[in-house]
């Protein structure tokens, strides 16, 4: 009888602590989690022919604690609790909310993302929160099947990190109620993983690897029919080279032959300046923008990072093209590299300004861990802060030869601050609104505009435009949770990991891919 207790899967995005110590909730987010959705539509509405029911939960937009009811035995079916996409800065909220499941009857409950898949977690394993090291269709289906029996195992997909080839069923797109808990009714959608670079400071390239590996065209088209159908009116391509994917002009020729009209944002590395017909086509598909991780206009510290396919120089033609065909372009900039220094970076707001992207954003370089900048500056004893919660890219966390911590920061929040002078921003809105005028038109001018008035509103705040939305509210801290932390996991705060090593099938699969593109 209980093999035939159905099952439910609560998949949660788990939010983070603040600097005030408070979980991290607004009544209006800005992007929706794209993990969450992939999940749920890897989720079969049968297990082994036992009904599966899936609920998600985006904890940034939970402005209410109800839904950690959800969190506890229910004695008509059987419940796994999975923490889903959890990166470093959200390792603890995710630890405490397994934890609290545990300690409300729930058998299962598993924690997976990049934290858990580029970082040593052993220490934490055999206490009854089970960890996944590995992408989801790599291992999702045992999980599913060991939850509809009762109990999981402590670890998942420890010999194996990625997945060779995507073959994914289309996303189910989000219900109205979520949509409306976004500023803009936005969904994500992953069309290709991996990353051919060798950056030192970046994740993706440990997450996903450096072989790119695209689903089928057939499966992201049916996903956006289905996104246009629910309402959904902007997409974000969630891929960090959007314009290294093999089958993309497919895709995009596709897009514009069925003619979706969803307007979309999509990431391209900064070798997009060469591919001037590419844009063109990008904005016949419905490019509104492009974001570029520019990060420095310093040729030392880009090659010190092996950031090398970055060219300062050419950074000026990435905006023209953008402009040439109603594309908004986003600069990524990365502030605080080692050789960095006051007047250095005072050069670097100049520069940018004068080069004229429509939106910019601003990081402290942070050493994120389980990249291998972060192994470098901890066998170094660079890193200053002790509290995973404040590796989020916003927050000092290891000591600068040049740069002391507070004047850092104020640099950064100044440098936000001066990039959106309302006379610039007055500029480009006035040029967006005489240029060509199509479905992309309104999502242009609204990403320019909500961007800088976010943006200035966090710096007066000296927080991240990017925290995770708009009307914070306060519901419940950390200090709630860490008597159950220290009673599951023995600690307040957990010790800074080491880095997870690849095991011998994933440096097989990185290094084809470094051979493709050293051909």
């Amino acid at each position: 009888m209980a093999a035939r207790t159905p099952l439910r899967v609560v998949l949660v995005k788990p939010s983070k602590y603040g600097r005030d110590g408070y979980v991290e909730r607004f009544r209006r987010g800005f992007m929706p989690n794209s993990t969450l959705g992939y999940l749920a539509s890897l989720t079969p509405p049968e297990v082994d022919g036992v009904p599966c029911e899936t609920v998600t939960i985006d904890e940034y937009v939970r402005t209410d604690l109800g839904y950690l009811d959800l969190l506890a035995r229910d004695p008509a079916r059987r419940t796994l609790v999975a923490l889903v996409g959890v990166q470093s800065h959200q390792f603890h909220r995710a630890l405490d909310l397994a934890a609290l499941a545990r300690s409300r009857g729930v058998a299962c409950a598993v924690v997976g993302g990049p934290h858990p898949m580029t970082c040593d977690t052993a220490e934490l394993q055999g206490r009854g929160v089970s960890f996944a090291l590995a992408e989801a269709e790599l291992i999702w289906p045992a999980i599913l099947r060991d939850a509809l029996a009762g109990a999981l195992e402590p670890v998942y997909g420890g010999d194996r990190r990625w997945q060779a080839r995507l073959e994914p069923p289309p996303l189910r797109p989000p219900g109205k109620r979520d949509l409306r808990r976004y500023a803009v009714r936005l969904m994500g959608i992953y069309p290709a993983r991996g990353c051919p670079f060798t950056c030192n400071f970046c994740s993706v390239i440990k997450i996903a690897g450096r072989a790119m590996r695209s689903q089928p065209v057939a499966t992201t088209l049916a996903s956006l029919k289905a996104a246009q159908a629910a309402g959904v009116r902007r997409v974000m391509f969630t891929s960090d080279n959007f314009n290294k994917i093999p089958d993309l002009r497919a895709l995009l020729e596709a897009m514009i032959e069925e003619g979706i009209r969803l307007p979309f944002f999509a990431q391209c590395d900064a070798q997009i300046e060469r591919e001037p017909e590419l844009v063109e086509l990008l904005a016949r598909a419905g490019c509104f923008q492009m974001f570029v991780g520019v990060e420095s206009f310093s040729r030392e510290a880009l090659s010190a990072a092996h950031k090398l396919h970055n060219k300062p120089e050419r950074y000026a033609r990435i905006v023209e093209l953008c402009r040439e065909h109603g594309i908004t372009s986003h600069f990524s900039n990365i502030l605080g590299f080692p050789g960095d220094t006051e007047a250095s970076l005072r050069e670097h707001l100049a520069t940018l300004r004068a080069l004229g992207p429509d939106v910019a954003s601003f990081y402290l370089l942070t050493p994120i861990p389980g990249t291998e900048q972060y192994g470098e500056f901890l066998a170094a004893g660079l890193i200053t802060e002790d509290n995973l919660d404040r590796f989020d890219g916003s927050a000092v966390t290891w000591r600068h030869p040049h740069l002391e911590p507070r004047r850092w920061e104020d640099l950064t929040f100044r440098a936000v601050r001066e990039f959106y002078a309302a006379r610039d921003v007055a500029a480009k809105l006035a040029r967006l609104a005489r240029g060509r005028r199509d479905f992309r038109t309104a999502s242009a001018l609204a990403a320019v505009l909500g961007y800088a008035l976010q943006s200035r509103l966090a710096a007066a705040a000296r927080t991240h435009p990017m925290a995770g939305g708009v009307g914070r509210v306060r519901r419940d801290r950390e200090a709630d949770y860490l008597p159950l932390r220290r009673r599951t996991f023995g600690f307040d705060r957990a010790p800074l990991p080491a880095n997870l090593t690849l095991s011998a099938a994933d440096e097989e699969l990185n290094r084809r891919a470094k051979l493709r593109v050293a051909s």
